[in-house]
């Protein structure tokens, strides 16, 4: 008993010692992130324009939302149908590629991870498919077209509404290999080799087997971490809309929940409204990444 009040001291200051160092995080954390999440989350439940004091207005922003805005639905619609290709295919492709990466040599693979990387942080990788997909004759994809004589006359790619979200949710896929894509390649870099030797001896075969029996488990936090920033990126496709296809699009045809955040939010000012389409944004995003997490820890299993 008389030893038990020293380590239990020890054991006291360790743990001051431990949120010491955790405390410039947390502090962050909670002013930049948790802090303007809970803010968000009251402020939808008013009717606030950035100057006056919010006028608390119950539940009318989400029912105005559902019951009388039809941008916010078509947004809402154009949102669920990009993030449902982008998300499972940029997952995944991430996922393959880095796999296959991992098989080159060192210095090829650095080069070969920058070239796949690089247009998720280029800032002129818009340009390149306004280039392609130029809606006159110099259009790179309308001159073929036309020398092919497969079409009279060019395509206005980014007006036409048949052909905009499409190419919206090509240039997302095409930018999606990004920080979830790094983790993964980082991941594979630190698996056991010997776990390869011993899953051999206990009966794997062939390649796929031991990406599923010994890689994949071993890729517990990267794939989780991966799946959330694919979820992220999914649901919060704004820009490339914006970039390719104007503010607001042809007939709202690529209008996403992020330009219609953007829209109540950066142009009419109304706040209260703004918030309340990002608190339902957050929920989509949350349902999706405890939907994706449950599927993840049974990898392997």
């Amino acid at each position: 008993m008389k030893n038990a009040a020293p380590g239990k001291m020890r054991i006291n200051k360790d743990k001051c010692f431990s949120f010491f160092y955790l405390a410039p995080f947390l502090i962050i954390f909670t002013v930049f992130t948790l802090l303007p999440v809970l803010i968000s989350f009251a402020l939808s439940f008013t009717s606030f324009n950035g100057l006056e004091f919010p006028k608390f207005v119950f539940f009318d922003n989400y029912l105005d939302l559902f019951l009388s805005d039809d941008e916010f639905l078509l947004g809402l619609k154009n949102t669920l149908i990009i993030a449902l290709f982008t998300g499972p295919i940029g997952y995944f492709a991430s996922l393959i590629l880095a796999w296959l990466l991992n098989e080159l040599s060192p210095r090829l693979r650095a080069v070969m991870v920058l070239v796949f990387y690089a247009p998720s942080i280029s800032g002129g990788a818009y340009m390149i498919w306004q280039l392609l997909f130029n809606s006159d004759a110099y259009g790179y994809v309308n001159a073929i077209l036309l020398r092919l004589n497969l079409i009279n006359e060019p395509i206005q790619w980014f007006t036409d509404t048949r052909y905009m979200l499409p190419l919206v949710i090509a240039v997302t896929l095409w930018m999606s290999l990004g920080t979830g894509f790094l983790a993964l390649v980082a991941g594979l870099q630190g698996v056991d080799k010997s776990l390869y030797e011993a899953g051999y001896v206990d009966g794997v075969r062939n390649r796929w087997q031991e990406l599923w029996f010994i890689t994949l488990p071993c890729l517990g936090p990267q794939l989780l971490f991966s799946a959330v920033m694919s979820i992220s990126s999914a649901f919060s496709v704004g820009a490339v809309t914006t970039a390719l296809c104007g503010f607001p699009s042809t007939d709202y045809a690529a209008h996403t929940l992020m330009n219609h955040l953007e829209d109540y939010g950066s142009i009419r000012f109304e706040m209260g409204y703004a918030c309340a389409i990002a608190t339902i944004l957050f929920a989509l995003m949350l349902l999706t990444k405890a939907i994706a997490q449950k599927i993840i820890r049974n990898v392997g299993q």
